[in-house]
């Protein structure tokens, strides 16, 4: 059986009125965090900060609760989404015109409470968000 597609992201998050708030970004009707297909000889870290920087122009990512990481089950035809956590200062995302599309990735991006996000992230991204807020909670 052929290794999984490896896509690599990070569920930033950013305190907002004394609660933590998860960026998620929105491309169709499905909303998720950062990520992308990592390249040939690429690290999964490497790619989830290129993606994040790619996909929202953050920069400076501060991973407080170190390199741990989550994955998906495979999903999409063998593809399996790592995950990241790290806190953002910077609140001004961009979605950037993708030079490859002609147009930005994602449709929109939303800064939302763990309540709010957990409402809309599809379920296989569910216990990642899970894991990522009792992270930021301990």
């Amino acid at each position: 059986m052929a290794s999984p597609v490896l896509s690599a992201g990070v569920i930033i998050i950013r305190r907002l009125a004394d609660r933590q708030h998860y960026l998620l970004l929105r491309v169709y009707g499905y909303w998720d965090f950062p990520k992308g297909l990592t390249e040939k000889n690429e690290e999964p870290l490497a790619a989830a900060l290129r993606e994040v920087e790619e996909e929202t122009t953050l920069i400076n990512l501060c991973f407080r609760w170190g390199q741990d990481f989550r994955e998906t089950p495979p999903y999409a035809m063998g593809k399996v989404a790592r995950y990241y956590v790290a806190e953002s200062d910077q609140g001004d995302v961009s979605l950037p015109i993708n030079p490859e599309l002609g147009h930005p990735e994602h449709d929109e991006f939303r800064w939302c409470t763990f309540e709010e996000a957990r409402e809309l992230v599809a379920d296989r991204v569910k216990p990642i968000l899970d894991w990522a807020h009792s992270l930021i909670e301990e």
